[in-house]
């Protein structure tokens, strides 16, 4: 159980990776000491399923959360966060962090030294530099950009971060949540600072994330801000119907003014109506659908006990 001593709580998920789990809670460990207590929560590992004993080996104090099935880790955060959201004090502090490695322990005291400034409720590790390949990281920026178009919103941070209790219980309570991480705190409305720091390299084995899967991490983040997605993809029909329009305008008088080749006239006619038909219809969708998105907007708190196999803690804890 969570008390009054640990100031620090260390909300991790971990799939197939005992190895980097283990040594991550070495490292927590040698850092914090008695201070930290760790929830590391398995999302439905099978071949390699988290063991309380690395938590005593490690001499932490703490709990595996396991879960029915593999629900991803956003979702695994979300369970994390609702888990510790029961028992969580207001003096203590709240760490998000991936368990492979490239969140660095040594980098929780520059989130939580900034945590601490009253004006802020989470602190998120914005990538200093990265440990990846030249095609991640072209696709990240191309990503970033596409982001920024459709939302209107910069996102330059990920799972790693530092909140305050009061942050984690209203995060619990956002449904974005458990869609994606760094999109409900950007829809939170909570005061955010960003703290630069590097990415390590993973303790063992290769990440689990593929390719399709970073892409869906990716849509997951719009999916939070489908509203101003849809009002923007909204927006882009009725600007490209209205130049359609002045289109034909143009192509009449033009005809009218004996301008025009033949053939010319009526194939620019129907390329240009096809074009208003296509993106009316498109407006016509993405307003029921912005419609839809509003009326079904409820802010419901995360039912995570559904997901939970068991809860399994150290011994004293």
């Amino acid at each position: 159980m969570i008390d009054a001593n640990h100031s620090i709580i260390v909300v991790t998920p971990v799939f197939e990776d005992a190895e980097a789990s283990t040594r991550l809670f070495q490292e927590l460990a040698q850092q914090f000491g008695p201070r930290v207590y760790v929830v590391a929560v398995d999302d439905g590992s099978v071949r390699q399923p988290v063991q309380i004993s690395a938590l005593q080996a490690a001499g932490l104090q703490g709990a595996v959360v396991r879960l029915r099935r593999n629900v991803g880790h956003q979702r695994a955060i979300a369970i994390g966060l609702g888990h510790v959201s029961e028992f969580i004090q207001p003096h203590q502090r709240v760490v998000v962090m991936d368990s492979d490695g490239e969140d660095l322990p040594s980098s929780v005291p520059a989130l939580l030294a900034e945590l601490e400034k009253p004006d802020h409720d989470i602190v998120v590790a914005s990538r200093r530099s990265r440990v990846e390949t030249w095609r991640f990281k072209l696709f990240y920026i191309l990503y970033k950009q596409l982001f920024s178009v459709m939302t209107g919103r910069n996102v330059s941070f990920g799972n790693f971060m530092a909140m305050k209790a009061s942050a984690a219980i209203r995060l619990v309570a956002m449904q974005e949540l458990s869609i994606h991480l760094a999109g409900a705190v950007l829809v939170s409305k909570l005061r955010t600072a960003i703290c630069a720091l590097d990415r390590g390299p993973r303790y063992a084995g290769r990440s689990k994330m593929n390719f399709v899967g970073l892409v869906l991490h990716g849509f997951k983040g719009l999916m939070v801000f489908a509203e101003d997605v849809l009002v923007r993809v909204g927006i882009a029909c009725a600007c490209i119907g209205a130049f359609a329009i002045f289109g034909v305008c143009l192509a009449i008088v033009l005809k009218l003014l004996g301008f025009s080749t033949p053939g010319w006239f009526s194939i620019a006619l129907g390329v240009l109506l096809l074009i208003f038909l296509q993106t009316g219809a498109l407006a016509l969708m993405t307003l029921m659908l912005t419609g839809v998105v509003r009326g079904g907007t409820v802010t419901t708190q995360v039912a995570y006990h559904h997901f939970i196999d068991e809860v399994i803690e150290t011994k004293g804890a």
